[in-house]
């Protein structure tokens, strides 16, 4: 029986999670904050314009990705950065420009966070994102990411902030509890798919705390390359990965 437009396949259209897309993750979810840092401070624009234009950004690519009939690398990573970005601006609306501070913004996010996941689990009976092979899985799967990205930028910036533990000791906590995360996964029979939403949600925090060493000034515990300069570096990093995933796409289609 031929599926229907609404129930087609979409597998094909979400990469193979490997080590390489970690990698790409990381370059993304950082390359937002710093993106988005760049858009709403140095630029001046503030969080509310800022969150507006970027999640107007997100609302195509995602209906772009929507309507697409297989995986393109290259639009795939721009929902990413486009959701990483949004994230970055809007988390920092709640915190700041809203005055809910950091633990009250997190603990926000991840009722809202919780809520798609356990209705995504009830309506599809599956979290797992080699089972996203509907429409409604993959709206689920990208309010997920949205709001994982989100969620990630106020814990980043209140392990940079009001931790005490600085820019890199945020990034070295989360850093070691990624490594956990992996170590559970080769060596323990935790679920994977727990362990790869875990792992998501860090990765936007770990994201968070390095690209604020890389732009924040060298008095407070940064490299001091600013917005623009980390934007640049990551950008690059992330073109050439996605150029790489590109051409082995191609090279499976073909």
């Amino acid at each position: 029986m031929r599926a229907t437009p609404s129930a087609a396949s979409t597998a094909s259209k979400l990469p193979t999670v490997a080590a390489a897309f970690w990698v790409m993750k990381i370059a993304a979810t950082t390359l937002g904050e710093t993106a988005g840092d760049l858009l709403s401070m140095t630029l001046h624009i503030g969080y509310a314009a800022a969150s507006a234009t970027l999640l107007g950004a997100f609302c195509v690519l995602f209906g772009l990705q929507l309507a697409a009939r297989r995986h393109h690398p290259p639009l795939y990573w721009l929902v990413i950065l486009a959701t990483s970005t949004a994230g970055t601006t809007m988390s920092d609306y709640m915190d700041r420009t809203l005055g809910l501070g950091y633990a009250k913004g997190a603990i926000l996010l991840v009722t809202a966070l919780l809520g798609i996941l356990g209705a995504w689990r009830l309506t599809t009976g599956s979290l797992a994102v080699d089972r996203v092979t509907t429409r409604k899985a993959e709206v689920f799967y990208w309010l997920a990411i949205l709001l994982s990205n989100t969620l990630g930028t106020a814990l980043g910036d209140f392990l940079a902030d009001s931790s005490g533990l600085g820019f890199a000791g945020g990034a070295a906590l989360i850093g070691g509890l990624l490594t956990l995360v992996l170590l559970a996964t080769f060596f323990t029979s935790l679920s994977r798919v727990l362990l790869f939403w875990v792992a998501f949600v860090l990765t936007r925090p770990f994201g968070a705390t390095v690209g604020d060493v890389l732009t924040k000034p060298r008095e407070a515990g940064g490299l001091d390359l600013g917005t623009a300069g980390a934007s640049a570096v990551l950008a690059a990093l992330l073109v050439v990965f996605v150029a790489r995933a590109t051409l082995r796409q191609r090279r499976v289609t073909g």
